[in-house]
């Protein structure tokens, strides 16, 4: 007879064990797609390779430009992963990160004669408010009308980046900034600094330090105890009492809060000023990071830094191997297509569910009724039968 695992504590060993070795063979599989794309297209898969790891990870200045690029993303993939614990699935990003990075610069303008941390403090409380209110917006439709949640963010993107390109086009913007309309700049007080000895900004904290936040917020509080409760079955939620349409409201106000404090990062340390720059896509990438993190806001970290590295490679494989500016984009396309396909193989590898009592070492025994043979005697007054 085979000894049947401890169900506590191996259960949960596999499921972790599941959830790592599914995403990373995604993004394997992914690679090796890409790599054969690459061949049809008569480049080397290895040199390209190369060239992506010599870009994001191959020198202390690789690693600055991934840690550039990572950190907005940090920010904005909470966007996608609070809500995914109370079982939403928003992908209003963009559209989070480019009000806030609006609304950031134009409290800076109007505060320029304040002192740095005052003006500081209230660009991100702008790009907070801006960014949280407008995926609360989202919430609400969803709570109050019934409105999908998923394809109402996705609309809303449009809304937002034609609104950036309006006001920077029109009421806001700078008569000097000719070639790319602009709002007027950030005084130089107000712009963030970097973390010495290194080019990355101080932006690069607020990320590590809001998903830190998130993950002790979900995994340590009662509000987070509730959020987890709706996620796993709202009606249920509903029955015991929790108040689910506040839980919506305020865990899509804190996600687009992430995405907005994102974009008040790209205008107060990257771009000086608000414009179309600030649709950079780092919103739609997010949605990937929060995808092959599995809505897990520690490892938001891990992946916004890996996909930060294959963003910050794509000059390089433009100027070292003449491949087209798009090829990153298609690297990034096949791996949000491996990773959904992937969704579901979970519970599907043997050898990664939990094993079972197998009694083959016994003979089976019959579970139908034995009937005793007909006497003429009466059965005993103890009830025993007599077999």
């Amino acid at each position: 007879m085979r000894m049947a695992w401890p169900n506590h504590l191996h259960q949960r060993w596999r499921s972790r064990l599941e959830s790592l070795c599914i995403p990373v063979g995604a993004l394997l599989v992914a690679l090796l797609l890409f790599g054969g794309l690459c061949a049809l297209e008569g480049y080397n898969p290895l040199a390209v390779y190369g060239a992506i790891y010599q870009a994001a990870f191959g020198s202390w200045f690789a690693w600055q430009n991934t840690l550039l690029r990572a950190a907005p993303l940090m920010l904005s993939a909470l966007c996608t992963v609070l809500p995914a614990r109370l079982g939403l699935i928003v992908i209003g990003n963009e559209g989070a990160l480019v009000l806030g990075g609006l609304f950031a610069a134009i409290t800076g303008i109007q505060l320029a004669a304040a002192p740095t941390s005052l003006g500081l403090l209230a660009m991100a409380l702008a790009g907070v408010m801006a960014g949280g209110l407008w995926i609360m917006l989202i919430g609400a439709l969803r709570h109050f009308r019934g409105v999908n949640e998923t394809i109402s963010s996705l609309l809303m993107n449009y809304l937002a980046i034609a609104f950036l390109s309006h006001m920077v086009e029109g009421p806001w913007r700078d008569p000097s900034s000719l070639n790319q309309p602009s709002t007027f700049p950030l005084p130089d007080p107000l712009r963030l600094g970097n973390l010495p000895p290194s080019r990355v900004h101080y932006g690069l904290l607020y990320g590590l330090a809001a998903c830190a936040i998130a993950h002790l917020l979900i995994q340590r509080t009662t509000f987070g105890f509730a959020v987890r409760t709706v996620g796993g079955n709202r009606r249920a939620a509903r029955i015991v009492g929790l108040a689910t349409g506040k839980l919506t409201l305020a865990i899509c106000f804190l996600a687009g809060s992430c995405a907005g404090l994102a974009g008040m990062v790209e205008v107060a340390a990257i771009h000086g000023r608000a414009n179309g720059a600030l649709h950079a896509n780092y919103g739609y990438s997010s949605i990937l990071v929060a995808f092959v993190a599995k809505q897990n806001p520690l490892t938001v970290v891990l992946v916004a830094i890996l996909l930060g590295g294959i963003l910050a490679s794509g000059s390089l494989l433009q100027r070292a191997l003449e491949m087209p500016d798009a090829t990153v984009m298609v690297l990034q396309g096949l791996i949000f297509l491996v990773i959904l396909y992937s969704e579901s193989l979970y519970g599907q590898i043997p050898w990664l569910q939990e094993p079972r009592l197998v009694d083959d070492d016994f003979p089976r025994v019959s579970h139908s009724p034995v009937l005793a043979p007909a006497t003429s005697s009466p059965p005993s007054s103890r009830g025993d039968l007599s077999l």
